[in-house]
């Protein structure tokens, strides 16, 4: 599967943990060649040292805080000068923030927005053009099974990702003409530093899938020209079945999950 992407590069956004990391080290596997970003750059250096050795590709390294909205043009621009042309485009990178919204920081919020959403629009935007010019190329979008519905105590992050989703949907549609596939890549509980980072509360935690699963089901969807897969059955007929029953009972059932306990 991941081999259609043979020696062409991919720049992959939050690839030091989690689910970046797997997506990153997949397509490794099967000889793609890699643009890593991420903030902590030992943990980058790192993985592109594993993956260059493991696997003789070519991982090129920037260190880059999404949350600040000249990111996206600094590592187009990184690009441009190294002469990549990156025909796959991963939009990993994200974070969430478990508590009441009047709990959590303002700006620890608005970063949030700019990382999950707008990072995603800006970067995507950045590489379509080379790609529609040639004819070729790739978009995955991490969103979430929160994209599927409200859901309170991390009702930011769950808007965030109904972005990501729409985004990549309505993109499927418009690329087409242009031989471009766009797919979005929502997990559920994943096993990953993310909830730990987010505070969540261990009653609000599920038994999560592994991040190497996660990675291939997406690569899996994204090679086969859907435009979202939900990975897991569990967390599929979750998503969906939530369809048939009123959206104010599904948040309140979220709620219930979710809310603090003393």
């Amino acid at each position: 599967m991941t081999r259609q992407w043979r020696d062409k590069w991919a720049l992959v956004t939050g690839a030091s943990a989690g689910i970046g990391k797997a997506l990153a080290t997949e397509l490794a596997t099967g000889g793609t060649h890699l643009v890593l970003t991420a903030r902590r750059r030992d943990r980058l250096e790192e993985l592109a040292k594993q993956l260059r050795s493991k696997h003789k590709i070519n991982v090129e390294v920037f260190e880059a805080d999404l949350a600040k909205p000249s990111s996206p043009g600094e590592i187009f621009q990184f690009t441009k000068e190294k002469g990549t042309a990156v025909e796959l485009l991963v939009n990993n990178a994200g974070f969430g923030q478990y508590g009441e919204l009047t709990s959590v920081e303002p700006q620890r919020l608005l970063d949030m927005v700019q990382v999950n959403s707008s990072a995603v629009l800006h970067l995507t935007r950045l590489y379509l053009p080379e790609m529609i010019a040639r004819r070729s190329g790739d978009v995955l979008i991490v969103a979430s099974t929160a994209s599927f519905q409200a859901v309170p105590y991390i009702s930011t992050y769950a808007a965030t990702k109904v972005f990501d989703l729409f985004l990549a949907e309505g993109l499927a549609e418009e690329m087409k003409p242009h031989g471009i596939r766009v797919c979005a890549l929502c997990p559920g509980t994943t096993e990953s530093e993310f909830h730990d980072l987010a505070g969540h509360p261990e009653h609000s935690r599920r038994r999560g899938e592994t991040a190497e699963k996660v990675a291939k089901t997406g690569l899996r969807a994204l090679a086969a020209g859907k435009s979202y897969v939900i990975s897991g059955l569990g967390n599929y007929l979750g998503a969906h079945g939530e369809r048939l029953v009123p959206r104010r009972f599904v948040t309140r059932i979220a709620a219930n999950l979710f809310r603090p306990r003393k």
